[in-house]
């Protein structure tokens, strides 16, 4: 059962300031970790690729019964004074920082290879199916607890993304100037010494005061309480979840959403230098495409949900996301400041449904309690949290398949006119593709539209104060 706590101070700007910089925090491990992890076990530990693949791809596994038990534990526990998640932040955000902190020690470059491996696959584990699972799950959690209406809601989505948008600009830009230094020769190499330790313990002292920032300014005004009838089967809750044609489907728009995303973001990184011959063009897409996010989606992204709902605007912006880069594929474009562009034209649907995807899983959580009778906030968005986990594993390969289906040779100084058509293919007619899957999904499987997401807001506003 959940009940509002009328006691409380009103919701307002600062618990989205708050949950802002929960994300914030979360990503200045995360992000750090998505972005350099690879350059660091591979660069300076000396670990080849395939090695850190398969850890990569055994963690995924672990992490499927890590999330799913954390989620578990969130619902099933009693709430401490401090909320039924809040009180995780202020327990795992040191833990979870340390461990972050450990994985980048260049002391260990030194070590025998078994020694190496086993370094790599403890510190890992321990952070990322550990740790992270253990504050990023009450932490996504937590809106449903800050606020029943769902506008509200969505601004937490916005800000949320916001946070993490702020965290990907300040690693992104800035930890390149400190890890990366050019030989005698003008190539760029990784800098040695403890330059990486040193970032890495930066990025961990940061996300501690952002994850406190995070605990000290929210508030959970709505309280959930355990079912009278006792704790449910792992195997009922599981069974409910997956019966869920929302959850099922928000997880297929998620994984499409990010396969294009990050193929994007994988490919910049060989159509600008390859194919447009200037490689300045992956840092002015990743500053421009993060100003078109903060500047015209974030203050959008609220009012155009509220009056249209947050389904149908998002299918909206996947089409047109998808428009655009179909036409950049038959345009084929040759001027790199065009490109970059329709680029971040294309971002305007991309980011709007990025933006709100959080407050997409809080419609689901609602929408399962309103089916069953039972709330399992955090079993719910375990699921989700794992599936977008999948989708970030699957599509960290989808770069290196497409290199090698088109022939790109990584070892020649100047690829075939073949190949340089095959990047501009994959870079644009792909995540096209993927954009349309989204709001293909989204429009025909995901269930909550505006009117449905208000009636089960009105429902679950009777049962609980009726």
């Amino acid at each position: 059962m959940v009940t509002n706590n009328g006691t409380e101070r009103p919701f307002g700007l600062r618990d989205k300031i708050g949950y802002m910089f929960g994300d914030f925090g979360n990503d200045f491990t995360f992000i750090f970790a998505s972005s350099f992890l690879m350059v660091f076990y591979t660069k300076v530990l000396g670990i080849s690729g395939a090695a850190v693949g398969t850890l990569f791809l055994i963690a995924r596994f672990v992490d499927a019964f890590t999330d799913v038990t954390m989620g578990r534990i969130v619902d099933s526990a009693k709430p401490a004074k401090d909320g039924k998640f809040r009180c995780w932040i202020r327990r795992m955000c040191g833990p979870v920082a340390l461990s972050s902190f450990l994985m980048y020690q260049t002391s260990m470059a030194g070590a025998s290879e078994g020694m190496k491996m086993l370094y790599m696959y403890v510190t890992y584990l321990l952070w990322g199916s550990v740790f992270y699972t253990s504050i990023n799950i009450p932490y996504g959690s937590m809106a449903s607890a800050i606020t029943a209406d769902p506008n509200e809601r969505t601004s937490l989505s916005t800000f949320r993304s916001m946070g993490a948008t702020l965290a990907g600009l300040v690693i992104g830009v800035g930890t390149p100037i400190f890890i990366y230094t050019t030989d005698e020769a003008g190539n760029q190499v990784v800098r040695g010494g403890a330059a990486f330790t040193i970032v890495a313990g930066v990025f961990s002292v940061l996300s501690i005061v952002c994850y406190l920032i995070c605990y000290k300014l929210t508030t959970e005004r709505v309280q959930v309480e355990q079912d009278a009838g006792g704790r449910i089967s792992l195997a009922r809750t599981l069974k409910e979840v997956f019966s869920s044609r929302a959850l099922l489907g928000i997880i297929g728009a998620a994984v499409f959403l990010l396969l294009a995303q990050l193929l994007i973001t994988s490919m910049n990184n060989y159509i600008y230098p390859e194919y447009f011959g200037n490689a300045r063009g992956i840092s002015v897409f990743t500053v421009a495409s993060t100003l078109v996010i903060l500047l015209v989606v974030v203050p959008l992204s609220v009012p155009v949900s509220k009056r249209f709902g947050k389904k149908e605007a998002a299918v909206v912006g996947m089409l047109f996301s998808g428009a655009v880069y179909l036409l950049m594929y038959f345009l084929h474009i040759e001027n790199m400041w065009l490109f970059i562009l329709l680029s971040m034209l294309g971002y305007l649907g991309l980011g709007f449904f990025n933006t709100v995807i959080w407050a997409n899983i809080t419609d689901v959580i609602d929408d399962q309690e309103a089916r069953t009778g039972h709330r399992e906030d955090g079993t719910v968005y375990a699921v989700y949290s794992f599936a977008r986990k999948v989708g970030q594993a699957l599509a960290g390969g989808a770069g290196g398949w497409a290199l090698t289906i088109i022939g790109y040779e990584s070892a020649a100084k100047v690829q075939t006119p073949e190949v340089i058509e095959g990047l501009y293919v994959t870079s644009t007619i792909v995540p096209a593709i993927g954009f349309f899957a989204v709001a293909a999904i989204l429009w025909l499987i995901y269930p909550l539209d505006k009117k449905r997401v208000e009636a089960n807001t009105a429902k679950l506003k009777e049962r609980h104060h009726g």
